[in-house]
């Protein structure tokens, strides 16, 4: 029964695995390429990327409302709907579904 704990402590001492597991360890612990930043600036990736999407959305959206008001009654429309603009001689009623 002796004979196992030697092989082991034999194989664990070999400086080959020693040399690996001490490099296995900087890889995933230390330095600008370690496993730890890797997945951080991966998460920092997906949330710009995200915002990037939202932001072109909203282009994409003032793009439209923009050549929707290139006419004047669409204009009229949108002032009165978007900021309750309205006549001097007009009442303006907000209801509530």
């Amino acid at each position: 029964m002796r004979e196992i704990p030697e092989k082991i402590k034999k194989w664990v001492l070999n400086k080959y695995v020693i040399t690996i597991l001490v490099f296995a360890a900087v890889m995933i612990f230390v330095g600008e390429q370690s496993y730890r930043v890797r997945l951080h600036k991966a998460r920092q990736i997906s949330e710009l990327e995200e915002q990037r999407d939202t932001y072109q959305r909203a282009i994409e959206e003032a793009r439209h409302d923009l050549q929707v008001l290139q006419t004047t009654d669409s204009l009229e429309k949108f002032a009165r709907e978007k900021y309750l603009m309205h006549a001097e001689n007009e009442d303006v009623y907000l209801v509530d579904e």
